[in-house]
């Protein structure tokens, strides 16, 4: 049993497909086909099952596949050990990000990071919360950027802002007029939501005691909070948003605040719990902090609402 062939198993419980997985590991079919074959010979036992479409993991081997990953993942903390000694924070970091946070939140920091640490290479995905979960467990990224609280045993939370939800309006609905809006006073109805699938969906049903949108004769799901905002410019209905979609607007009539204590997301970078690069904690949370609304770090009162 060689490290190679635990990597070469945990790339195909990845891809669920032998030619993807090659491709992934850098070498020929062929050869990560025997080498497979070579480790399934030495257990005694198969790791995956040939016969479903695509290939699966057998009982057996997804315990299997468990255990390589934690083994992988231990082998290169020995590796980045001995690099942080030798170079500080160095290397190549996968980060995945919300859809509703990433292109509000990364511009604001990345510049400046980047150009303090050049060494340090960030591979930015826009990823749904639960992609990123499993991607922190099976090793796919390195950290995310996503809202918490958890509540998951293997993994890291550094908690960073409390980020306040916001009212997005028409002038033709009643919320227009109100200068502030008590969070239990929100209705569904004339609500445009985002699909299915992100937390920032779940909590703003949260917020509205409801499990579906009432949007008259109309059904919008988008991926994208701007479209959401646009569908409300054209006098339909509202929405809610997160402070940071609309900073460079706050005094537009069509936003009202909650009233006190407000509600909020609490946005964190989230590792596995082996995840050994502190100082790059350390600084990827400095660079964030220093580039966000200081109201957001403050200590307010606020109610958190949770997605999970």
């Amino acid at each position: 049993m060689t490290l190679q062939q635990l990597e070469y198993i945990v790339a195909l419980d990845n891809h669920r497909h032998f030619v993807r997985a090659a491709e992934n590991c850098f070498v020929t079919q062929p050869t990560l086909t025997l080498q497979i074959q070579k480790l399934e010979d030495e257990m005694g036992s198969q790791i995956f099952d040939r016969s479903k479409h695509p290939i699966e993991p057998t009982p057996l081997g997804e315990m299997v596949i468990l255990k390589a990953r934690q083994i992988l993942r231990e082998a290169m903390q020995l590796k980045e050990l001995v690099n942080e000694q030798k170079d500080g924070v160095t290397g190549t970091f996968r980060l995945g990000v919300i859809p509703t946070l990433a292109p509000y939140l990364i511009p604001r920091f990345l510049k400046q990071f980047s150009s303090k640490y050049p060494k340090t290479r960030l591979v930015i995905r826009e990823m749904e919360s639960e992609s990123i979960i499993k991607g922190l467990k099976n090793d796919l990224i390195d950290l995310g950027l996503l809202v918490t609280p958890l509540d998951e045993n293997s993994l890291r939370e550094l908690p960073l802002f409390n980020e306040p939800f916001l009212i997005y309006s028409s002038q033709s609905h009643p919320y227009y007029v109100k200068k502030e809006i008590k969070p239990e006073d929100i209705s569904d109805k004339g609500l445009w939501l985002l699909n299915q699938g992100h937390c920032f969906r779940n909590q703003v049903l949260n917020i509205c005691n409801s499990r579906s949108s009432a949007g008259g004769n109309v059904t919008y799901e988008s991926g994208s909070i701007e479209t959401l905002k646009n569908l409300v410019k054209w006098n339909m209905g509202y929405t809610l948003v997160p402070e940071l979609a609309i900073t460079h607007e706050l005094d537009n009539p069509m936003l009202k605040r909650f009233t006190s204590p407000e509600p909020v997301r609490e946005v964190s970078l989230v590792v596995h719990n082996s995840f050994t690069k502190e100082a790059l904690l350390k600084n990827l949370r400095d660079e964030i902090l220093q580039n966000i609304p200081t109201h957001f770090s403050k200590s307010r009162k606020f109610i958190q609402v949770k997605w999970r």
